[in-house]
């Protein structure tokens, strides 16, 4: 019997036609049964595109999840539209398929309209991965805007009597979202707050103001939310806030990841005392890297973990501004100790329990603390004195200088 899953991982493949195709795919096109798909690591130009959405078309009642990431290495950029569209058009018939990874593959101005078109109509969708697709602002909107459409699209095909299951999880890192498509993203989330549990937005360039945003306007309504991953962001004391006045309605939260996020010392303070006033028993990884909290912060941070998540087994702190030797990182130490005691397995990963390697720690500055905390303060008051003002609007869109001149360079060469 042949495997329900089939692989062309990785295998450095240049696939131009159809006749390059079939040396390659003889037991997937023989495969009554396969339900997963991975064809990531390989090049395919539009020829062998077409062929191959013949036969994904022909698996439409079993596939469940397909991995397309780095597809189209190497390809013009006038390559990619009908090359995707060819794919994406027939996963569309797949009933089935509520998985795709979409990784590292282009989806700037010149070629997101096929993945926009996909992704508005594709009901069965679940699970999207979407990392390192040099979006910009612009085409991050989109791609939000179409998610909206598929909460709608979703909605009618319930009303039909039609199965269309919730949008669980969404990895969209590494794309330069910035402050400009946070107000799609944020309705966008709102559109699916009756299923999201996981979200991963790393590296995106976005800022306080659309931090704030996304997190009041959009993910404060996804009550069912375990995994949130915003690290490598900028929140300040503004997103802190934001932060510290939404964790407490996300009842389900396994792990929070603010890692390199500016938080700032009283941010992150905002922050754990707020976990120590909300529910926040199931809590169990703290992704808190590089950003500034000093050893009041950790005094704050070890009392939440203390009394209020039960749970906590990891908690990552490096980079941050108190001494090794602290008493409050000592005793958090010994706390996560035992319950790796009590709860823990043979098999558990090193990193899975305790905190990490605390070898890039800053000395904290009593004069560079009180400056930043009157800086603090002055950047809050400023934010209340405008909070009813500002509203509901949404987030301004900038354009991004790097990634027009990065999408001009592509124009003209080849990804």
């Amino acid at each position: 019997m042949a495997s329900k899953s089939f692989s062309l991982a990785a295998k450095g493949l240049k696939i131009n036609t159809a006749d390059d195709l079939q040396s390659h795919v003889a037991s997937l096109i023989e495969s009554k049964d396969v339900t997963h798909i991975d064809l990531s690591g390989n090049t395919f130009g539009v020829p062998a595109c077409e062929a191959l959405a013949s036969i994904l078309s022909s698996k439409s009642s079993t596939l469940q999840s397909i991995d397309l990431h780095d597809i189209f290495t190497s390809r013009l950029l006038e390559e990619i539209p009908p090359a995707l569209s060819s794919l994406l058009n027939a996963l569309l018939g797949c009933e089935r398929l509520h998985t795709i990874d979409l990784s590292d593959n282009a989806f700037g101005l010149n070629t997101k309209d096929p993945l926009v078109d996909f992704l508005s109509k594709h009901t069965p969708l679940q699970h999207l991965i979407l990392n390192n697709n040099g979006m910009g602002p612009i085409a991050g909107t989109s791609i939000a805007n179409a998610l909206t459409s598929l909460a709608e699209r979703k909605a009618e095909a319930r009303k039909e009597g039609r199965q269309a299951p919730d949008l669980e999880s969404i990895v969209c890192g590494r794309n330069r979202l910035e402050n400009g498509s946070m107000d799609a993203w944020a309705k966008a989330y709102e559109a699916h707050k009756s299923g999201i549990k996981s979200v991963k937005m790393t590296q995106n360039g976005i800022r306080q103001e659309g931090i704030s945003h996304l997190l009041r306007s959009g993910l404060s309504h996804c009550k069912d939310l375990e995994v949130l991953d915003m690290q490598d962001n900028t929140f300040t004391i503004m997103g802190a806030g934001a932060l510290s006045e939404v964790v407490p309605s996300w009842t389900k939260l396994r792990e929070l990841g603010v890692g390199d996020d500016l938080l700032g010392a009283s941010g992150s303070i905002k922050l754990f005392e707020a976990l120590a006033k909300g529910d926040t028993k199931s809590v169990e990884v703290l992704r808190l890297q590089y950003n500034d909290i000093t050893s009041q912060g950790v005094k704050s941070l070890l009392q939440a973990a203390k009394h209020s998540m039960p749970k906590l087994r990891r908690v990552e702190l490096n980079g941050n501004k108190f001494d090794e030797d602290d008493l409050s990182i000592e005793a958090l130490a010994e706390l996560l100790g035992e319950r790796r005691d009590a709860e823990g397995k043979d098999d558990d990963p090193e990193d899975f329990w305790g905190l990490d390697e605390l070898d890039e720690l800053e000395e904290e500055s009593s004069d560079e603390e009180d400056e930043a905390a009157e800086e603090e303060e002055e950047l809050e008051e400023r934010i209340l004195e405008t909070a009813d003002e500002v509203g509901d609007e949404p987030v301004a869109q900038r354009k991004d200088p790097d990634v027009d001149e990065l999408a001009g360079a592509l124009e003209k060469t080849e990804i």
